[in-house]
């Protein structure tokens, strides 16, 4: 058999496992994606105040909010907007991987793919494609519940279908990028055997800087651009970018200059990885039975 057909069933058979393993395990990711809309609703009320605050009187609209906007965002886009971002993150998020890698070299449980013909990175994806298609499989009913609930918020209807390409697109990578980046976190453990340090700055940069907490129209532009700054770093593309394409904010050329630019991203960081596992091995000691 030829050696990409025989990585080819190695990467099927750790699909396969993965799949069976969190099917029999995650029943309760139907509880769990509608507690991951709570803090949606401490939203609603948040902004509901604050563009009611600005509004001029006799403008509230029962279904929309107050007829205002915010850097081009009205009551119902920002609503949306929250909304878009919980689908955005469910791609992207990786809990655990970095932490899991640090933990495998730090314990010689990295040694398993030094002995063995299978490589590390492509397990671990497979592993978490299998997570993320079990997620969607089981959650499909509660998001399709929340969505239907919280329509009225989409003041502009359903995107057209060019629009819904990319931002399916922007979705699978951002889920690549969010893989490959936590692995590039995690394997700076061959040269500092604790990561946390650095896996709560990522965190605290990636919960600021993703639009995760606003969208990234909100960040002020001077005495320091920190909205240019935040441009050139891949941490929107984890949550911001998805989100804008899917409302309209981000359209024409500059969609597919954002695809372009996360398509980027990914290759680099998949490159990072790989130069970082490449390295690390060769001074990696392992000891004991």
């Amino acid at each position: 058999m030829l050696p990409v057909f025989e990585k080819a069933l190695t990467w099927w058979t750790f699909f396969k496992i993965s799949i069976n393993e969190r099917l029999v395990y995650r029943g309760d990711f139907i509880i769990g994606t509608l507690m991951r809309f709570l803090p949606t609703l401490t939203q609603i009320f948040l902004w509901w105040a604050i563009y009611d605050a600005i509004s001029t009187p006799g403008t509230a609209d029962s279904a929309t909010g107050p007829d205002q906007d915010i850097q081009g965002y009205r009551y119902g886009d920002m609503v949306a907007y929250y909304l878009m971002v919980t689908i955005a993150r469910a791609f992207s998020s990786m809990p655990g991987l970095t932490s899991g890698i640090a933990n495998q070299i730090r314990s010689g449980e990295i040694k398993k793919f030094l002995i063995q013909p299978v490589d590390m990175q492509a397990c671990l994806l497979m592993q978490r494609i299998a997570h993320k298609l079990v997620y969607y499989l089981i959650a499909a009913l509660p998001f399709a519940l929340v969505f239907w609930l919280c329509g009225d918020f989409f003041i502009d209807g359903w995107p057209d279908g060019e629009t819904l390409t990319v931002f399916f697109t922007s979705l699978i990578l951002a889920f690549a990028l969010g893989f490959y980046l936590e692995c590039t976190i995690g394997l700076v453990g061959f040269w500092f055997l604790e990561v946390t340090s650095l896996t709560f700055i990522y965190m605290l940069m990636n919960f600021l800087l993703s639009g995760h907490m606003f969208p990234l129209e909100l960040l002020p532009e001077s005495p320091v651009n920190i909205r240019g700054i935040v441009e050139f770093l891949p941490f929107k593309y984890l949550a911001y970018f998805p989100a804008a394409v899917f409302l309209g904010k981000v359209q024409g050329a500059a969609m597919y200059w954002g695809l372009l630019t996360e398509a980027v991203w990914v290759l680099f960081f998949i490159v990072t990885s790989r130069v970082l596992w490449s390295r690390g091995v060769k001074r990696y000691s392992g000891f004991g039975g």
